[in-house]
């Protein structure tokens, strides 16, 4: 039960982490089974921070509170290879000194290669998560649950106590229009993936006082013009949007609207943004002949400088670096199993140098 013994030490650093008892809305105390307890792991997106960013973060805050109320000593989830959710999985799982077991999707030409260092996955590594890679076939073949499932198996045969992560927005959103005033919505738009959280929003929105229509847009890989897109809203805006989630998701409602001006007519909208920044360092060539520009600083050489501070290297200062650089030289190569020979010696090359 390490994930107990980690929560209570890290309970007394405020609230963050702390484990309290959970009481549903009235709306939804009706539903069952609901959960008794949840983890504070900073669920609202502006104080998350960006490793563990996006609403992922609610959902775990209940499963994570299941899993170490079990016993479980480690967790075990599913996804893409820049899976917003298994990263924010792992950090999640870490908090609570659990290990955390991500099984992730990607193509049958990179199944067999290290996946790298890039967008969530460096997150995820840095971590200490473990990564299994199928490819998309195995995958849409086997399904994430039997896969999940597999894995449970294996780690229950070595010892382990693994919980599987299987792949509440309202009440917060109804808090902040409570206190907000007058301000009431005709539609809620999300990116929808998984379906998650559109079902969250559309049951939550139903029995609250919202009444709003849920409407999910957009998933999945992104075209050029999409990418574009969230290039110009953050230079426009200083809004940042993700390229898989959020930035398709704002990209099809603008272009609705376009297309079909009386459908949103009159209506006003709360368009959710669920995070996933870290995916858009995957995207880094992509974005290159995007970004903004940059320049050289012309500089006049009737630019006064101090004296001191330009690093102008003369043949004297060149030829005392030499014995240095010789003698690095030579230890690199030592190690490597190459023996300096005396004519390496740095006297013979700075002898050489001279002439």
């Amino acid at each position: 039960m390490a994930g107990v013994s980690a929560a209570s030490a890290a309970g007394k650093i405020g609230s963050f982490l702390s484990k309290r008892p959970y009481a549903p809305p009235s709306w939804a105390s009706h539903l069952s089974p609901a959960p008794s307890q949840t983890f504070s792991l900073g669920h609202r997106d502006d104080i998350s921070g960006m490793q563990l960013s996006g609403n992922k973060v609610r959902k775990l805050e209940f499963l994570m509170a299941d899993a170490v109320a079990q016993g479980a000593d480690c967790v075990i989830t599913v996804g893409g290879i820049q899976s917003n959710h298994c990263r924010a999985t792992a950090v999640a799982a870490k908090y609570l000194n659990l290990d955390c077991y991500l099984i992730l999707r990607t193509s049958k030409l990179l199944v067999d290669k290290d996946p790298g260092l890039v967008g969530n996955l460096l997150v995820e590594r840095l971590v200490g998560a473990h990564i299994d890679l199928v490819s998309k076939e195995e995958y849409g073949k086997i399904g994430s649950v039997a896969l999940a499932d597999l894995l449970k198996k294996k780690l229950l045969e070595e010892g382990r106590k693994p919980y599987v992560i299987p792949v509440e927005a309202i009440r917060e959103i109804e808090h902040q229009i409570q206190i907000s005033g007058d301000v009431q919505f005709d539609d809620i738009v999300v990116a929808c993936g998984s379906g998650g959280t559109i079902a969250g929003l559309a049951l939550g929105s139903k029995l609250s006082s919202l009444k709003a229509k849920a409407k999910g847009l957009g998933y999945a890989m992104n075209t050029a013009e999409e990418l574009k897109f969230v290039k110009d809203i953050a230079t426009a805006t200083g809004i940042v949007l993700d390229p898989v989630y959020s930035g398709k998701a704002a990209y099809g409602m603008l272009k609705d609207m376009g297309a079909n001006p009386t459908k949103w007519k009159g209506r006003k909208i709360l368009f959710v943004h669920t995070g996933g920044l870290l995916g858009l360092y995957d995207k880094v060539d992509e974005l290159s002949s995007l970004s903004g520009s940059w320049r050289r600083m012309d500089l006049e050489e009737s630019v006064p400088r101090k004296d001191g501070t330009a690093c102008r290297i003369s043949s004297t200062s060149l030829s005392g670096l030499i014995p240095y650089l010789v003698c690095t030289f030579i230890s690199i190569n030592s190690s490597r199993g190459i023996k300096a020979t005396q004519s390496q010696k740095p006297t013979n090359l700075l002898n050489k140098r001279r002439n």
